[in-house]
């Protein structure tokens, strides 16, 4: 513990050592089952579209307008989750993180059911609708919850349990997908059980919800102190959780005056700035194209001359290196200016691109080359885009949803998640329409589509972002002009009795035995309307 005395009483910065307990990384983990449930249904239609059972059953095969059907199947899911992600406060910020994320994994079981019943092609679009509004809940949802119960010292890489979880479920479908194929006479079992399997991880989640705790901050922010101080000392440190509950009380004094509607988000100036940033930024990553990439892989790997068992494969394949990358971005987040993280992860990944749109044009799309093949090329072409995968989740899959969980006061915090994901779904809603056509028509010209704009995201990123990287969430505020209590502002310190401290230290922490508080002076927290 770091501190500086001043008139007998100790200047106290956030607890230097160990300020997380392993119930946080445990629930944390839990949590993460709803994310891995998101990663399936984001992935599982890239596997789908190739099941020889589901082409027949709805004679994609034969239908005059077959890829706008297919598109169709991919861009009306992300419609759906671009309403998903805009209505997904509301729950939140009435009831509580928990049933903000309950509520969408309940919606999302019985869309998974109805899609895997599906009779004709208007019920599946309809119901992967239904589910992109649930799956795309639980996606700005479950961050906001993870942000608000993680400490701020490895806060980056708990929150980016999230995006590792995420990513398995992906994996995790591509082999899902890869075994299904391989059943055969199977009454539409191979993309039928693909669907019926999602109920899995969302029932689960379902199951232990009660047990996890609700938000100490928006415990706080509805006045219920007591379940708030017991919920932050059986998650942190009794260092940390005591200066950390005083910080919050401190800022949500201003907060919970402050107006919370998606219209002062727009109509205030630090929190319009902030809200552009987030959905400029969700935007701005998927301009790389990394959903066009996963949703399509299958049709990808087979312009490339690929069979349909080599599609699935590589697919997965494509899904499971994409881990590795999420795993390095759990250190990289730690050490990494968040503007420069997100810049130089972009150009990453645009680099592969444009190799990838070199190698297509040359060994792919020329009638020489179509006739006589070199596998090497289409090899090394293949193989790029699990370069590409691994840059890209090294550095902005996870990081996107820490960054966008920082950016925003606790009053708004799930709106601002809200904007953010909506960014998403909205980029992905035209990619994933236009692709199938555009991968027939133009071929290695609609990677320019991604490469041109993302440059040019990645340097305003760069220029005009802040760097959140290592604050408590309540002293971000300063970087925008908003209006934060003085004790957050000098450095988030706060001034705290040593020796109560020192006692309360040998005494323990809430439900272990009774402790005194440390004394807390207050004196220049001014409430604000």
């Amino acid at each position: 513990m770091h501190s500086r005395m001043s008139d007998g009483v100790a200047q106290v910065e956030h607890y230097h050592g160990r300020q997380f307990r392993t119930y946080n990384i445990l629930m944390l983990v839990i949590m993460a089952v709803g994310s891995f449930g998101f990663g399936y249904t984001n992935a599982c239609m890239s596997t789908v579209l190739v099941q020889p059972s589901f082409i027949q059953t709805f004679n994609l095969d034969t239908r005059s307008n077959a890829n706008d059907l297919i598109g169709m199947t991919n861009s009306l899911y992300f419609a759906g989750g671009f309403f998903g992600s805009l209505s997904s406060c509301f729950c939140s910020d009435k009831w509580g993180r928990r049933w903000g994320i309950a509520v969408p994994c309940l919606i999302s079981t019985a869309a998974a059911a109805l899609l895997a019943g599906s009779v004709d092609i208007s019920m599946f679009i309809v119901f992967r609708f239904v589910q992109g509004v649930a799956a795309f809940t639980l996606l700005a949802a479950i961050p906001v919850w993870m942000s608000e119960v993680a400490p701020p010292s490895i806060r980056g890489a708990l929150v980016n349990i999230h995006n590792f979880a995420l990513l398995i479920g992906y994996s995790v479908s591509g082999f899902v997908g890869y075994g299904f194929f391989h059943i055969h006479n199977s009454r539409n079992i191979q993309w039928r059980g693909i669907f019926a399997l999602l109920c899995i991880p969302n029932v689960l989640l379902l199951a232990v919800m009660y047990w996890i705790p609700e938000s100490p901050r928006w415990l706080l922010l509805h006045e219920r102190v007591e379940e708030a101080e017991k919920t932050l000392h059986r998650l942190h440190s009794a260092e940390e959780a005591r200066i950390e509950l005083i910080q919050i009380q401190c800022q949500l004094q201003i907060d919970r005056h402050l107006q919370s509607t998606y219209l002062s988000m727009f109509t205030k100036p630090s929190y319009r700035k902030r809200t552009i940033m987030a959905f400029c930024l969700t935007c701005a990553i998927q301009i790389c194209g990394p959903l066009v990439i996963a949703a399509y892989s299958p049709t990808i790997y087979g312009l490339l001359g690929f069979d349909a068992n080599k599609q699935i494969l590589y697919t997965a394949g494509f899904f499971t290196v994409s881990i590795g990358g999420s795993l390095m971005s759990l250190f990289i987040v730690q050490v990494a200016p968040r503007p420069l993280n997100f810049a130089v992860g972009i150009i990453l990944s645009l680099a592969c691109l444009s190799v990838e749109a070199a190698l297509v044009a040359n060994y792919a799309t020329t009638p020489e080359s179509l006739a006589h093949p070199n596998h090497a090329a289409l090899k090394a072409a293949a193989a790029m885009f699990f370069v590409f995968i691994v840059f890209l989740e090294a550095t902005l899959g996870g990081t996107q949803y820490v960054y966008i969980g920082e950016l925003f006061p606790t009053h708004i915090r799930s709106k601002g998640m809200a904007i953010g994901t909506s960014g998403l779904s909205f980029m992905n809603t035209i990619w994933l329409q236009a692709a199938p056509t555009a991968f027939r028509t133009i071929g290695w010209k609609f990677y320019l589509c991604f490469i041109c704009p993302g440059t040019v995201a990645a340097i305003l990123i760069l220029l005009l972002y802040p760097d959140t990287r290592g604050l408590p969430l309540e002293s971000v505020a300063a970087l925008f002009g908003d209006e934060v209590g003085d004790n957050i502002v000098q450095a988030h310190e706060i001034k705290i009795n040593t020796d109560d401290l020192s006692q309360s230290d040998q005494k323990g922490v809430i439900g272990e035995k009774e402790q005194p508080r440390a004394a807390v002076s207050l004196e220049h927290i001014e409430k604000t309307a």
